[in-house]
């Protein structure tokens, strides 16, 4: 059983390719909101924020809060099906979240 989400943004698609903090906190804040968020990251070595301390199993504390109420993908945007994949997603999104 899925459970339909609640919130004034509910049926909202948004594609988060940031990382670190700032971009992060932003997506995080509309998946507080009800949006279905899908966070993409680099395969591999991920968001940087991954790494930061305090670790609990493996994963940063901070990581973790700020990632909560979002779906992940990590994306190898250097093979054609990578592309593929990220371009689908951007499609059917209505909102990505990219800061520079």
């Amino acid at each position: 059983m899925t459970t339909q989400a609640k919130g004034p943004l509910a049926g909202i698609k948004v594609l988060d390719v940031t990382a670190n903090l700032a971009g992060p906190a932003a997506s995080m804040h509309l998946a507080d909101l009800g949006a279905d968020v899908i966070k993409v990251e680099k395969p591999g070595s991920g968001d940087d924020t991954r790494r930061f301390l305090p670790d609990i199993r493996g994963e940063s504390s901070s990581f973790m809060m700020i990632n909560r109420n979002k779906r992940g993908l990590a994306i190898d945007l250097k093979h054609e099906i990578g592309k593929e994949i990220c371009c689908y997603l951007v499609r059917i999104a209505d909102v990505l979240v990219k800061i520079s």
